[in-house]
């Protein structure tokens, strides 16, 4: 059984962005036909260390082989704030993401230094979302508690499992003990605590994943995301990659673990993301949505939307660099336009990934083109019983969640 490999959604989004280059003669003949309204806009907040490089991350981040620098870092991503403030000004900011990286590794006095020039700079909506990712070898009370009062209201766990064999072997700097008692004191300060795990382990057996998804609902975090060990390139794993589970094997996995997760109370709501009601993650959802976002840091990437484009741009990757040109004012590395032929694809690549769809305006209101840009590949869709369209709705069926890149191959091609 072929299955999907899901993105990561709560650490994917740092990674740079790459221009698609497609032409698509249905696609290529839409033509813009304005943004009246700006998406909601959020602010993801790149720290790019690490204790230890995991040997399956291909994200932008670099082992802290010597002290980080943690204030020149600081003042390097305030310097790229007020540079990006002309690019938003007068927009409401729904929800902060500090990525990573890990981003407990800075200090809570850090974090407050940059929420601080945020509400300085921006406009942050009131009840806005702000997480910080948080891996369970680096934190304590006293960080959970100083990361409360700077502002801090959600906090997401790199825990991947709770065995303390699977965590050797994707080498991660903490072990089992570890992974739940980090839970248990995230739980113990905050309101909104997701728990990052993974299956489809070197040598994962399917109890073994199933017993990490139990231990994962006994804890009763708000949100838990889920997701496929991947082989990315530019890694250890993919250099020498290790026995994995077959295909078959993973999507028993990925079924099961669906199924407790549902007996339990959690709504599946987006391909790799589980919530109790009223607990999605607001900040991934503006991503699935195809809202807005700016992104400071090394490496790290924004989308902007204008009444005629809607534009990308990419920071300095190295941290040595960025903070070097943040510091002259050239923070920004790159930008370009999203091509009008791209638009529909990028936009569905989104909101696709959402188990219950979309209204049809969306489309519209988002990419400034109008719907019938896309009708004929949603007509193919549909014939191929990926997708559902009632009502002006738009929903992936089960197939389409479970194919979900041959679904989405029908917007590129």
């Amino acid at each position: 059984m072929k299955k999907v490999i899901p993105i990561n959604p709560e650490a994917s989004f740092n990674a740079p962005a790459r221009p698609i280059n497609t032409r698509s003669p249905i696609l290529g003949e839409a033509t813009l036909s304005g943004l009246t309204t700006p998406p909601p806009l959020s602010l993801y907040i790149h720290i790019p260390w690490c204790i230890k490089k995991c040997p399956y991350c291909d994200f932008n981040s670099h082992e802290s082989r010597s002290e980080i620098p943690e204030k020149h870092y600081v003042q390097a991503l305030i310097k790229d704030l007020e540079q990006s403030v002309p690019r938003v000004y007068g927009r409401k900011i729904k929800s902060v993401f500090f990525g990573g990286g890990t981003p407990s590794l800075f200090s809570p006095e850090a974090i407050d230094e940059i929420l601080s020039a945020v509400r300085m700079l921006m406009q942050l909506e009131y009840g806005a979302e702000i997480t910080l990712e948080a891996n369970p070898g680096t934190v304590d009370t006293a960080h959970f508690v100083g990361y409360k009062q700077a502002g801090v209201n959600r906090v997401s766990l790199g825990i991947q499992s709770f065995n303390a064999d699977y965590l050797k072997s994707l080498g991660r700097i903490h072990d089992d003990k570890q992974a739940i008692q980090a839970a248990e004191l995230a739980l113990d300060t905050f309101e909104r605590v997701n728990l990052d795990m993974m299956y489809g382990l070197p040598e994962q057996t399917l109890a073994h994943a199933l017993q990490d998804a139990q231990q994962a609902v006994v804890l009763q975090p708000d949100h838990l995301s889920f997701y496929h060990l991947t082989l990315e390139p530019n890694t250890p794993f993919y250099r020498t990659p290790p026995s994995l589970p077959d295909d078959d094997a993973s999507a028993e996995m990925q079924e099961k673990i669906e199924a407790l997760l549902a007996e339990n109370g959690y709504e599946h709501y987006e391909t790799s993301a589980f919530c109790k009601p009223r607990s999605q993650a607001r900040h991934n959802l503006n991503y699935w949505q195809f809202g807005d976002y700016l992104g400071i840091g090394a490496g790290a990437h924004s989308k902007l939307s204008y009444h005629n484009k809607i534009t990308r741009e990419t920071r300095h990757k190295h941290p040595r660099n960025f903070m070097e040109n943040a510091e002259s004012g050239n923070a920004v590395d790159n930008v370009w336009t999203v091509e009008k032929a791209d638009l529909g694809f990028e936009f569905m690549m989104n909101a696709l990934r959402l188990t219950k769809g979309f209204e049809t305006m969306l489309f519209t209101e988002r990419t400034g083109m109008p719907w019938g840009a896309i009708s004929m590949r949603l007509a193919e869709a549909s014939n191929k019983s990926f997708i559902t369209q009632q009502h002006q709705f738009i929903q992936p069926t089960l197939l389409g969640r479970r194919y979900l890149n041959e679904l989405l191959q029908i917007f590129l091609d």
